[in-house]
């Protein structure tokens, strides 16, 4: 009984750990921008696909932007 007491606080003990670890980097996380030399918002915006790319199921997207 002494050991399975043991593991199941050291599994604990390891649980609380990462989840604070993990807490800890989502709290301070900084966010990075990546972009390409030389490129805009407007580019990217041009370069994004008009229509749906998702399969026409009638679910995923609009019927407007639906791909026949």
């Amino acid at each position: 009984m002494k050991f399975e007491t043991i593991m199941l606080h050291s599994l604990f003990a390891a649980c609380f750990a990462l989840c604070v670890l993990v807490m800890g980097a989502m709290l301070h996380a900084q966010p990075v921008a990546h972009t390409a030399p030389g490129s805009s918002v407007a580019t990217m915006l041009l370069d994004a696909p008009d229509s749906c790319v998702l399969p026409h199921d009638g679910v995923l997207c609009p019927p407007s932007t639906q791909v026949l």
